[in-house]
């Protein structure tokens, strides 16, 4: 897939992409937003990247900046981050459900906070450090 253009990627709707998910899921797809935007509170959140929430900064980064992405897809809620996070933080995924770039939370379980944060932190580390 290519990377969409600078001018594609628009804020907001992140809102209403939680709103559209079933309520039961809802406060856990808030629990991640909330997270990240702790993280990173100075990044913009878009919904035009891949159709999920996502996470930039403005600038001259790459991968125009992105760094984070939450979804909803039964039964899990799911943070997409850099693939090399996933690979360098295998040990605490353990028992996760994870793919190249994705790691898989049971949406009937408790998020876990502290690890999504952690998570978002290395993958905007990983996209800063790609951009020097």
């Amino acid at each position: 897939m290519m990377a969409k253009k600078r001018s594609d990627i628009k804020p907001g709707g992140v809102g209403e992409y939680i709103a559209k998910c079933p309520k039961d899921v809802q406060d856990k797809l808030e629990s991640v937003r909330v997270a990240i935007g702790q993280v990173a509170p100075d990044a913009v959140e878009t919904v035009s990247y891949f159709q999920m929430p996502g996470y930039f900064y403005s600038g001259d980064y790459a991968y125009n900046g992105m760094f984070a992405w939450f979804s909803f897809k039964k039964p899990y809620v799911r943070l997409h981050v850099w693939p090399q996070v996933i690979k360098n933080n295998r040990k605490e995924l353990v028992g996760y459900l994870t793919t190249t770039a994705i790691v898989s939370f049971p949406a009937d379980k408790r998020i876990p906070v502290a690890l999504v944060k952690k998570l978002v932190k290395a993958s905007l580390k990983m996209m800063k450090d790609k951009s020097k």
